[in-house]
């Protein structure tokens, strides 16, 4: 009898399969400038980001770097963090599973965008005393989810691609319960093709 396995499960294999064809298709232009302009805007000078779910590093990872930050960048595909390393060969790049990260360090700002919402709800609670815990204080969080709780299978290369959201109302309580504050939220923001977006910053204790 053949195994099922739920696509939850399967990627980091699916982006290892298709790193390539992602990268292409992601492309380099930055059309969630406007967002990774707030990001920046909170940063101290000169500080350290790490990207969780970083993939090849452009145009996010390339554009903090072009801003004067230094970028560590973290993705559990070994392909992924080949054409980072290549493309940015200046940054720190680590092949880790960011439900299980911890780097023994804090970080300047923190981006997570298009990365958590692939993991089933339950490892998106677990990662926000992750982001804590890799975060300085007064640090900015930025990450995208979806719009309402519940989960959606969508395709990469003709494969399974699993996304799933928690309500918006427990994103802002775990925001509160790891020290951070809620700077914006947009649900759906039809200028940066339709992602659900949360700005956030890790407050004084």
């Amino acid at each position: 009898m053949e195994t099922v396995f739920h696509p939850a499960t399967r990627i980091i294999e699916l982006y290892r399969r298709h790193a390539g064809a992602w990268t292409a298709a992601r492309g380099a232009v930055l059309s969630e400038r406007a967002w990774i302009d707030r990001f920046v805007d909170l940063l101290q000078p000169g500080t350290t980001v790490l990207d969780i779910g970083c993939g090849s590093g452009i145009p996010i990872a390339r554009y903090l770097v072009g801003r004067g930050h230094a970028v560590t960048g973290v993705d559990g595909s070994p392909e992924m963090i080949a054409l980072f390393r290549s493309n940015l060969p200046a940054e720190t790049a680590e092949v880790a599973d960011m439900r299980s990260l911890d780097l023994g360090r804090r970080y300047g700002g923190l981006i997570a965008w298009d990365s958590l919402f692939h993991l089933k709800p339950h490892d998106q609670r677990m990662m926000f005393s992750i982001f804590r815990d890799h975060t300085e204080t007064d640090s900015p969080l930025l990450f995208t989810s979806g719009p309402a709780f519940g989960e959606a299978v969508g395709r990469l290369e003709g494969e399974p691609l699993y996304h799933a959201s928690l309500d918006p109302d427990e994103y802002r309580l775990l925001l509160d319960w790891n020290g951070f504050d809620l700077v914006a939220h947009v649900a759906q923001d039809p200028d940066c093709g339709g992602r659900t977006i949360w700005l956030a910053q890790q407050r004084y204790p």
